[in-house]
């Protein structure tokens, strides 16, 4: 398998020389899309037409997780929910290698930013998410992990403190704040006891949902996981407490025409806000390596950002107190 440097080997003629070999005749044309976790293309085909290809992180995802990610997606593409699965070959394939990479195909298809001031838009979207994991909650993911206290928690402070990414002077306050938040964090999980996880697409933000002329289309699944049922819904609330329990039970009010939503989840809210925010900078602490990161990201091993995310943290402490959103379901 190749190794996170190989991604500065994956210049222009390789690209297009992988797609071939999938059977597809490209015509030159090539357009790099934003995205740090993996390499996503825009490739002109001879036909006119357009496809989009992923060449996979090096040692993120095993061969059998990313397979049953791709199962998934045509289970719900299947279903009629807008997303773009990845294409099959006449294999049955839908995981390609070439030189070393591993990369997949999909058809191109546009779509617009959603307009979340548009109740109408957020009660779509609502059944959108709630017809996703009515399938979701069929069965389980065996190669992939949970979201929790400890793969976004835990794992990720210990990470960040054990490879000196915590300017020195920081390191005590932030040991003693993630000691405090991992406790609250799992006080707001006990608070769950008939919580089950479900298959989500586990990073469900406005970035990632298009709108179409049918309504809300999924950008693909490559962070699905098993997590909380909430964990879809709470990155589309913003604002005044007031203001999110009211996107909040429009979403809801969606949701529930197609699948049960249990509110102890809400208790979750701000402790699935909280690991977002320790897994984000133990993210890039992980990717560092790779010399896309420090040129995105040249903010990061900084004493002002780190000092910020700690004032983050704690905001979230305190967050983690009050009662949980209410809901009218």
């Amino acid at each position: 398998m190749s190794t996170i440097i190989d991604y500065q080997s994956l210049n222009p003629d390789r690209v297009l020389s992988a797609v071939d070999s999938a059977g597809f005749q490209t015509d030159g044309r090539m357009l790099e899309m934003n995205s740090f976790e993996n390499r996503v293309f825009q490739i002109g085909l001879e036909t006119g037409q357009s496809i989009v290809a992923k060449f996979y992180r090096p040692e993120r995802w095993s061969d059998a997780a990313i397979l049953e990610e791709h199962e998934y997606s045509l289970q719900l593409a299947g279903q009629e929910i807008s997303l773009v699965p990845p294409i099959i070959d006449e294999r049955g394939q839908t995981l390609r290698h070439f030189e070393g990479f591993r990369f997949s195909l999909f058809e191109r298809q546009g779509g617009r930013p959603p307009d979340f001031e548009s109740h109408d838009q957020l009660r779509q979207l609502g059944r959108f998410i709630g017809r996703m994991h009515a399938i979701g909650q069929q069965s389980v993911y065996q190669h992939r992990p949970t979201l929790d206290a400890t793969t976004f928690g835990s794992n990720c402070t210990e990470f960040l403190l054990e490879n000196n990414f915590i300017p020195l002077e920081l390191e005590v306050a932030y040991k003693s704040l993630t000691d405090d938040l991992l406790i609250r964090i799992q006080w707001c999980f006990d608070r769950c006891p008939g919580m089950q996880p479900i298959r989500v697409h586990g990073d469900c933000h406005r970035g990632n949902i298009l709108w179409t002329d049918t309504g809300a289309h999924l950008v693909d699944l490559d962070d699905s996981r098993m997590a909380p049922a909430v964990q879809d819904l709470w990155m589309f609330l913003s604002g005044s407490r007031e203001a999110q329990e009211y996107d909040l039970n429009i979403l809801l009010e969606g949701y529930t025409g197609f699948n049960e939503f249990d509110a102890a989840e809400l208790h979750l809210v701000e402790a699935l806000r909280t690991l977002r925010l320790i897994h984000y900078f133990a993210w890039i602490g992980r990717r560092w390596n790779d010399p896309a990161f420090p040129r995105a990201f040249p903010w990061f091993d900084t004493q002002r950002s780190w000092e910020q995310h700690i004032l983050d943290l704690r905001e979230q402490a305190a967050l983690m107190e009050e009662p949980p959103l209410a809901c009218q379901i």
